[in-house]
């Protein structure tokens, strides 16, 4: 399994809808609870963040490469999902 790592602030309605779909999504399929994803709330880990390349949130990375950024949709985040469970 893959490093996922998600970039979000808090009160970003856009990170709470994409963790909204990662809840629905592990409800579906087993399988999605295996991920554990690292969090990464920017205003807080504010040098860390800083070394990534994005400039909205919510910001998905796959072992270190970006793989969305922005407004994200359920079927969107099932593909991260499904790409972080590959080998």
């Amino acid at each position: 399994m893959k490093k996922l790592q998600i970039f979000y602030q808090q009160k970003c309605p856009y990170c709470e809808k994409a963790f909204k779909f990662i809840d629905e999504l592990k409800e579906e399929n087993d399988l999605y609870r295996l991920i554990e994803p690292q969090l990464v709330e920017e205003t807080l880990e504010v040098d860390y963040a800083a070394m990534f390349d994005y400039f909205l949130v919510p910001t998905f990375y796959i072992d270190e490469k970006k793989v969305h950024e922005g407004a994200v949709s359920k079927q969107q985040v099932k593909e991260i999902l499904d790409a972080t469970l590959e080998d």
